[in-house]
């Protein structure tokens, strides 16, 4: 698909181009111009007030409208995200503070229980030896 013989005669930019004295096409009639000076870095706040001094009322009534959207979209994504980052913390730590109160509950229940069980079991065996005698 590429032509590499018709690219032969080009240069890359990598590579050095020597200039022959007697070479006619290096050769011009015209002495080199000196280099265009290169342009100072425009100032931003330079531009920034030269276009603020052309926005007509209107322009700038879209401009603050923008603006405000882009901040408010801005603020409501990064709110959504707190938002549910609390609402996790505070549901785990809701959760935390249920479980452990389920445990108490069943482990107090869970004694109450045994005790019940082990006096009853108590009572009947003592009935039952003193039948025996």
């Amino acid at each position: 698909m590429n032509d590499t013989s018709s690219d032969a005669g080009i240069p890359l930019l990598t590579e050095v181009i020597e200039v022959v004295e007697n070479d006619p096409v290096a050769a011009s009639p015209e002495p080199a111009a000196a280099p265009a000076p290169v342009p100072a870095e425009p100032d931003p706040e330079a531009l920034e007030a030269q276009v603020i001094a052309k926005l007509s009322d209107e322009q700038w009534t879209r401009l603050e409208r923008r603006i405000r959207e882009r901040i408010l979209r801005q603020i409501l994504a990064r709110s959504d995200t707190l938002l549910e980052q609390k609402v996790r913390d505070t549901l785990a730590d809701v959760l935390q503070t249920a479980v452990e109160a389920l445990a108490n509950d069943i482990r107090a229940s869970l004694h109450q229980g045994v005790e019940e069980v082990v006096s009853r079991a108590v009572s009947q065996e003592i009935t039952r030896l003193a039948t025996r005698k």
